[in-house]
């Protein structure tokens, strides 16, 4: 599917907040209520936008926030996603290239879960080693 300036915008505006009228979207982009809403439909169908999520404030979300980069051994991916998707601290997975295999995404209440947490990662079969990094303010954040 083509994506031009004007699907790109909406994208914009959604990732923004998600939940703007169709009237108010349309307004910004300068274009009929029934041509925003058929491109909105054109991009759900299409799978660009995959849906929609509810963004906690800050204020709502868990106090502590951590990074873990994770090494494992060689095939031994399955097993360790397998453990992580079993804790529910963890957020996000992700693979990356490089001196880590994997880009872990926590979240606790307090330092001891987080630990805990950390513990259970490192425990885990086919984790070769980690570093985990705490996140101490969040200076930007889009969404996503």
């Amino acid at each position: 599917m083509q994506i031009d300036d004007t699907d790109r915008t909406l994208i914009a505006l959604l990732t923004e907040n998600a939940r703007l009228p169709v009237a108010t979207l349309a307004r910004r982009l300068g274009l009929a209520r029934t041509t925003v809403q058929a491109r909105i439909d054109r991009l759900e169908a299409s799978n660009v936008i995959a849906g929609y999520t509810l963004r906690l404030s800050n204020e709502a979300r868990p106090a502590l926030r951590a990074t873990a980069l994770v090494s494992i051994e060689p095939r031994s991916g399955p097993a360790v996603l397998a453990r992580l998707r079993s804790l529910q601290g963890v957020r996000r997975v992700h693979t990356t290239s490089g001196r880590f295999d994997l880009i872990v995404t926590l979240e606790a209440d307090t330092t001891e879960a987080l630990d805990e947490t950390l513990d259970r990662i490192g425990e885990a079969r086919g984790v070769r080693g980690s570093e985990s990094l705490i996140h101490l303010s969040t200076k930007i954040d889009r969404g996503g």
